[in-house]
């Protein structure tokens, strides 16, 4: 991975960033929008001889009782093999249960038997793909008053137990953070540095809920002032991670985006200095 920030390629880009690929350090896409092939897969296809690529899933469910379903794991085997991504990841949620599908990245409990399950459930998909996987920390609307594990933990524990690594979401952080009554500094104490592999960046908005306002993690605008600070913190904390600019409602023209992707390498040279190395990190 080239020391420089990323985006997230949505489908109103592609013809833009084919024509043309931007000076960013990789493309992240969403897996699922790939798995049928097409001529967008085609044209990710060439643009992986341009850019790093990244591959974010949002269909594993890997927090459900069941895990991951057969044909969707064999099918992101077969387009992690096709495009041979430098990072591959998915979610701390659940979103599958008895063959009825959600759309949404719902949470679950954190308990030891669901630390068994989803290591369980992670350590079939790294098997499948023969690579780690990154796994996200979620956006928090709710916790579970039974949860033993304080999150940071849970993720700790899951990096020990299987070797995965952590895609720290700062924006997820942040909502959470606010919905929840902790703070963003201690979350970030308590992850083990060396299993973070990548950093993600978005937009939220505020919405008023039975009287309280809440924070929604909807990837609708740019990164806010508390996660660009965030974002320096975590710098300083645990130094240069892939970083990616996610904006996938109200999309933007893509020169917002790739300015979003600026500001990030900005911040990442002022935290670190100049001369700073993806190498070193």
């Amino acid at each position: 991975m080239p020391a420089r920030a990323g985006i997230g390629l949505r489908a109103p880009h592609l013809a833009s960033v084919v024509a043309a690929p931007p000076a960013v350090g990789f493309l992240e896409v969403h897996a699922e929008n790939y798995m049928g092939g097409g001529p967008g897969l085609r044209a990710l296809e060439r643009l992986g001889g341009e850019r790093a690529l990244s591959l974010h899933g949002v269909g594993l469910s890997l927090g459900g009782t069941e895990g991951p379903e057969p044909e969707h794991l064999e099918r992101l085997a077969g387009l992690a093999g096709r495009l041979e991504p430098a990072l591959v990841s998915e979610h701390l949620s659940w979103s599958a249960a008895e063959g009825v599908y959600l759309n949404d990245l719902l949470p679950l409990p954190y308990t030891e038997e669901a630390l068994e399950v989803v290591a369980r459930h992670v350590e079939r998909v790294q098997e499948r793909l023969g690579r780690p996987i990154l796994l996200e920390n979620p956006s928090s609307y709710l916790a579970y008053c039974h949860s033993t594990i304080p999150e940071p933990a849970f993720l700790a524990a899951l990096a020990e137990r299987t070797g995965c690594g952590i895609l720290c979401d700062l924006n997820n952080i942040v909502v959470s953070a606010r919905n929840l009554g902790f703070a963003p500094l201690a979350y970030l104490d308590g992850l083990p540095g060396a299993a973070i592999g990548e950093y993600h960046l978005a937009g939220h908005s505020a919405q008023a809920v039975a009287g309280r306002e809440i924070l929604i993690d909807d990837h609708g605008s740019a990164v806010s002032a508390e996660v660009w600070a965030l974002y320096g913190a975590a710098l300083r904390r645990f130094g240069w991670r892939p970083t990616l600019i996610e904006w996938d409602s109200r999309l933007p023209a893509l020169p917002v985006l790739l300015a979003e992707a600026g500001t990030a390498d900005a911040l990442a040279a002022e935290a670190l200095g100049e001369g700073y190395d993806v190498r070193a990190a």
